[in-house]
């Protein structure tokens, strides 16, 4: 297996705007973000697409022109915002039930950051795009159950998550969710639990370790529920997390093209069925098709972590091809290990057992500084923690944490208002139609100290 090459990234240029974008800058602005570098398959749904425009004005947790009348309003609908800066959801969950819905995070004048809570969507038919949550343990003491996911979907299918940053859950940060055995038989399993969910480009770092969760240490990624089916990952990074990157559960199939995840604790990736949880029925065998993924080790990871682990008693089917793993010196790790001795056999196929055709797939040589440089809300006009979390994985720095004060806490955010212009914008797509993202800034997005803004201006 080869290992990735030394030598450190060039961070100033690291985020940059995609390699797609003009090169030059028109009228002295800074070139336009192309969202679209990276091709895909078309997604399961159009969300709100031809529905009315609600516009929301307010940065209250609820109430007229919050976010939260707008997504419990009715029928199809394109969530744009006229105001920007942080929503306190004040410990609480904000819940999709509606269908048909786009909520579009790009259309604000800044960054919006939901802190102390998380999304639970139930519905159906709902893209959520540009949003980051905050979650975070709030002074909570640790097993007093305060323990939301910064994202989870809820029985809901026909989802996309894109270019979200999720960070601080006390339960997992992103996850497709749902019951196990709702029904009759496996078809009705996977019909009323959670299917046909897209997460891309999207931000899940420093889940909680040791903080308020009932069940103590829960720092984690990603949770795919037993029987979820079509669940995809494309081109997200996992940072910091002790396990569930993801954990994929019993009957489950997932595809994972492009991924980078970095500084994981006990588990990357890894498959486990758990008998105690499938009494009195029949196995059903997972699946995972995985190419062109990169797992590399950080401060937080175990020696000798294998890319893909596998537990419990039911079988894996797994598609692997240009998978690299590697400790944090850019020695090769293993592949493949076991956390149980029981039946559960690796089943390995010869033809991938998801459709990957319309994919993008950079080679894994590539990969760090592609995802690096597009993942997460608004790479445009990025919030101070996603660039901390992100240069740190560059440099090969940061840990799983217990508590966001540990990194700084709560951010806070000038409120910012701005009209949002129909006409502006291509309500198909959700992009502006000259190519310019509000707060949109060129070159390197870079967090810097008074002492280092000097420096960097020549200043004696």
């Amino acid at each position: 297996m080869k290992c990735l090459k030394p030598g450190a990234l060039l961070l100033a240029t690291l985020f940059a705007l995609p390699l797609s974008a003009p090169a030059h800058a028109e009228n002295g602005m800074a070139p336009a973000f192309s969202p679209t570098t990276y091709a895909h398959p078309a997604d399961p749904t159009k969300g709100g697409a031809g529905g009315r425009i609600i516009r929301v004005t307010t940065l209250a947790k609820d109430g007229p022109g919050s976010l939260k009348a707008a997504i419990d309003a009715k029928g199809p609908r394109i969530v744009v915002f006229e105001v920007g800066g942080i929503i306190d959801l004040e410990r609480s969950v904000l819940t999709i039930n509606e269908p048909f819905l786009t909520i579009a995070g790009q259309t604000a004048p800044s960054p919006i950051t939901l802190i102390r809570g998380g999304i639970d969507m139930k519905g159906h038919d709902v893209i959520l795009s540009h949003i980051r949550v905050m979650t975070g343990a709030d002074n909570q003491a640790h097993f007093t159950g305060w323990e939301p996911d910064a994202f989870s979907t809820i029985s809901a299918h026909n989802v996309v998550i894109e270019h979200c940053s999720f960070l601080w859950a006390l339960d997992e940060n992103m996850s497709a969710s749902g019951p196990r055995f709702k029904g009759a038989n496996l078809a009705e399993w996977r019909a009323n639990t959670s299917h046909d969910v897209v997460f891309r480009e999207n931000l899940a770092a420093e889940g909680l370790a040791f903080a308020s969760h009932s069940k103590g240490e829960h720092s984690k990624g990603s949770l795919i529920h037993d029987n979820t089916t079509a669940i995809s990952f494309y081109r997200n990074l996992f940072a910091h997390n002790v396990e569930r990157s993801p954990l994929v559960k019993g009957g489950s199939q997932v595809l994972m093209v492009n991924n980078f995840i970095f500084d994981p604790g006990h588990k990357a990736v890894h498959y486990n069925l758990m008998a105690l949880e499938w009494v009195g029925r029949d196995y059903v065998t997972g699946e995972i098709t995985a190419v062109g993924n990169v797992m590399r080790g950080g401060f937080s990871t175990d020696a000798g972590l294998p890319f893909l682990t596998l537990g419990g008693d039911g079988d894996l089917a797994f598609y692997g091809k240009d998978n690299r793993a590697v400790d944090r010196w850019g020695n090769p790790a293993p592949m493949f290990g076991r956390y149980g001795e029981t039946k559960a056999k690796l089943i390995t196929a010869d033809k991938p057992l998801a459709k990957i055709d319309g994919y993008t797939i950079v080679p894994t040589q590539d990969v760090e500084t592609s995802v690096l440089s597009s993942v997460g809300a608004r790479p445009w006009d990025r919030d101070p923690q996603d660039i901390r979390v992100l240069y740190y994985v560059a440099e090969g720095r940061g840990e799983v944490i217990n508590d966001e004060k540990d990194v700084g806490g709560y951010p806070k955010a000038n409120e910012t208002h701005a009209a949002f212009t129909e006409a502006a914008w291509d309500l198909t797509t959700m992009t502006p139609k000259n190519g310019r993202y509000p707060g949109q800034k060129g070159g390197a997005q870079e967090k810097l100290s008074p002492r280092d803004q000097a420096m960097r201006a020549g200043a004696q």
